[in-house]
């Protein structure tokens, strides 16, 4: 697993991941982010804000804004499927980040809304995603893979 957390661990060159995924360094396509900012502004209009679009709205700001043609292939873009092991069970995973209209949870479609969709977003393989159910119980998953990426494909408008 790769970290992107300061504190070296004692008794090897590793380092300790405390570091929740909206914490880490994020890289989106330049794509990604105008049609996420839309997106958002339009789910930010209404009466009750989501709480997830603000976040990723957050994280879109604070992310590194690449053209999809230079976005290194080990990132999650959208529509990107990876391959996740959940830290508390050891289950692995595969889902696709998704647009809301998209999304079919059962089949593995998560919305880049809703809680996984976003903390998935910008993180490169190796890293940690960190979310919480709509229960409030805090989830955590390495990204082992990615399985598909469009950019990586030659993709570059999905």
């Amino acid at each position: 697993m790769v970290c992107v957390c300061p504190m070296p661990m004692p008794h090897r060159n590793l380092k300790v991941c405390k570091m929740k995924s909206s914490e880490l360094n994020r890289t989106v396509t330049e794509l990604d982010h105008v049609r996420l900012k839309n997106l958002i502004q339009r789910d930010l209009r209404g009466i009750a804000a989501s709480a997830n679009a603000q976040a990723l709205d957050t994280m879109l700001d604070e992310a590194a804004t690449l053209p999809s043609r230079q976005v290194p292939p080990d990132v999650v873009t959208m529509y990107t499927q990876v391959l996740l092991l959940d830290q508390a069970t050891a289950q692995r995973t595969q889902l696709t980040v998704c647009y809301p209209k998209d999304a079919e949870p059962d089949a593995g479609f998560v919305s880049v809304l809703s809680p996984v969709g976003w903390s998935l977003l910008g993180l490169r393989v190796g890293e940690l995603a960190h979310w919480s159910t709509p229960g409030g119980e805090p989830k955590a998953a390495e990204i082992l893979a990615i399985l598909f990426q469009p950019e990586a494909s030659g993709d570059f408008t999905m």
